[in-house]
């Protein structure tokens, strides 16, 4: 009996079921108390949704909210393009739209659980692996966002996942081919047209793998192999990724007069983080900056001269106020890992709904870091990889704003790190019960 419910505790596929019933189980449950007119609708009011309906409306890339401002780079298109499809298909601003994208994104998330079970087999075992899987399966957030966000963050917590399993296997290939560096670098350029933030891990997972390839593959060959010659295949998934990005920002050069590479966005995103509305840190109302304010300023102003201008008053705010910049970025790393702005002030009188999100965003932020910990501690081989994703990622985020949204594409790794630390735990634990 032990044993079987060993081989059901660690089953991939029972694991997975879970996650999606859950995920399902949070949509349903939600769905069944809003109205289905506002089901069909408000969940796309947003600049995917927005998007989404300009490229079915004959206006290309276009008018990221919902009014005629001209062509966008607002966001990266494959999300967007995907959206659009389903409007195709389903209708536009439907509810079976809705669903069928609920269902799409429930999908990507529950799948999140078969890289976490494999990289987490690899660099400790297949039950910290499961464990790792469990967690995420029943975490409150990734249970929450499929049906709470018609956007990129599930598919980008799948991307953001697979990535690193991809990394690790591509490091650990007896000998890998070109071939594989070169769909390993198809794998980074999708990834960047899903979400740019990912990004930032882009040079420290190909140099890892790099690395590691380059050390087994000079131990092999010694002074036959140049050191020139053990960087071609790097450089070609390298040079994939960007190609890959290269038609967009050829696209928004042709559109913009100006390289965009990716996103437009970054200086209103700094600025948002970033304006006068913080002066004294003191709430004013009506406050100088509003969300209203800054819309109707987009729309007179265009995309290009309103992203400039943005970036000036942000740039001129946080060189004029350091000691508050400075403040502010503190007020993010705390509410980056706490789930929420100010966790600890909100927590006695939110819902439990919320408390639960805030529980379980700090106690997987410190499971995090002690599972960091026992990997350098232990000198694992695996540890650069796991540990750089937590540390780089949220970095533009302490800079700008954030949310539990923002954080999610590096929760599966932050849960890796989790169940590590509790695997760490429990080996100790049963090693001194069979010391005494």
């Amino acid at each position: 009996m032990k044993q079987r419910l060993g081989d059901v505790a660690t089953s991939l596929v029972v694991i997975v079921i879970v996650a999606l019933g859950a995920r399902l189980a949070f949509a349903w449950d939600q769905a069944r108390k809003i109205p289905h007119e506002a089901l069909a609708r408000a969940p796309f009011e947003q600049e995917t949704g927005s998007i989404a309906h300009a490229l079915v409306t004959g206006k290309g890339f276009s008018n990221p909210f919902l009014k005629d401002t001209g062509p966008t780079a607002w966001l990266t298109p494959v999300y967007p393009f995907l959206v659009a499809a389903t409007f195709k298909v389903f209708g536009v601003f439907t509810l079976s739209s809705f669903f069928f994208l609920v269902f799409f994104n429930a999908i990507c998330s529950s799948a999140v659980c078969v890289p976490l079970f494999y990289v987490g087999k690899r660099v400790v075992s297949a039950g910290a692996g499961a464990l790792a899987a469990w967690l995420w399966a029943v975490f409150p957030s990734a249970a929450m966002m499929p049906f709470e966000w018609i956007w990129d963050t599930s598919l980008t917590a799948l991307l953001a996942a697979a990535l690193l399993w991809a990394t690790l296997e591509l490091a650990e290939r007896e000998r890998p081919l070109t071939r594989d560096w070169l769909l390993y670098g198809l794998f980074w350029g999708l990834a960047l047209m899903v979400n740019p933030s990912v990004g930032s891990l882009l040079p420290f997972y190909l140099g890892w793998a790099a690395y590691r390839w380059r050390k087994r593959e000079a131990a092999r060959s010694g002074a036959a192999t140049t050191r020139v010659s053990l960087l071609v295949k790097p450089a070609v998934a390298l040079g994939v990724t960007i190609l890959c990005c290269v038609p967009w920002t050829v696209r928004n050069y042709v559109v913009f007069h100006r390289l965009v590479p990716l996103r437009s966005n970054f200086p209103l995103e700094l600025y948002i983080g970033n304006n006068e509305n913080y002066d004294d840190k003191r709430p004013r109302w009506p406050p100088p900056i509003t969300k209203e304010r800054e819309t109707v300023r987009y729309f007179r102003m265009g995309e290009t001269a309103f992203m400039d201008e943005e970036m000036r008053k942000a740039k001129l705010f946080i060189r004029t106020h350091p000691r508050i910049a400075l403040e502010l970025f503190g007020e993010r790393f705390v509410a980056f890992w706490g789930g929420i702005a100010n966790p600890i002030q909100v927590f006695p009188k939110a819902e439990l709904l919320v408390q639960s999100l805030i529980v379980c965003a700090t106690l997987s932020g410190i499971g995090g870091l002690v599972g960091m910990l026992v990997l350098e501690l232990g000198r694992n081989p695996y540890a650069f990889p796991l540990v750089v994703g937590p540390i780089v990622f949220p970095v533009i985020y302490y800079v700008t704003h954030t949310s539990v949204r923002y954080r999610h594409p590096i929760d599966p790794v932050v849960l890796l790190l989790t169940a590590i630390a509790i695997a760490a735990l429990v080996n100790s634990l049963v090693r001194s019960r069979v010391a005494s």
